[in-house]
């Protein structure tokens, strides 16, 4: 089916960077308040889904060329690299730290290693949630 609704494709791409922007906005508030990777990568994944709906298959997949199965492998080996590196200093697995640095145009900022697995977890979450529905999509035809 070739969606021709104009109006559907011209709002959709403000729709999916406002989408896009608030799901990077949960990941990195995720760790001082509520939202994170999970979420976060759900809502991303539901940004990528509305241009799906909005231009079709065939057309994102020709410009938006990402095997979102690579996803899933690399954002588990994020969260577990990031788990298991709490070893090298003697610590139990997934035990996290964070530090304040004076980071250019930004200034005092904290850093924290449980962003990092945030990160692998939004990867992830981007990765399987995309591969179950474009999965179910394909079938669907």
């Amino acid at each position: 089916m070739r969606s021709n609704d104009i109006i559907l494709k011209t709002t959709s791409a403000i729709i999916v960077f406002v989408i896009l922007a608030f799901s990077v906005n949960l990941l990195l508030a995720g760790h001082n308040a509520p939202g994170g990777g999970f979420i976060g990568g759900l809502m991303a994944s539901g940004g990528f889904l509305l241009l799906y709906i909005s231009f079709g298959l065939k057309t994102m997949g020709r410009v938006l060329r990402v095997n979102f199965r690579y996803f899933i492998g690399a954002g588990l080996l994020i969260a577990f690299f990031t788990g298991a590196g709490s070893f090298l200093f003697g610590q139990p697995f997934l035990s996290h730290t964070y530090g304040y640095f004076d980071v250019p145009l930004l200034g005092k900022t904290e850093l924290a290693t449980a962003m990092l697995f945030d990160l692998g977890v939004y990867i992830t979450v981007i990765g399987v949630t995309m591969t179950i529905m474009l999965s179910i999509a394909h079938d669907r035809g």
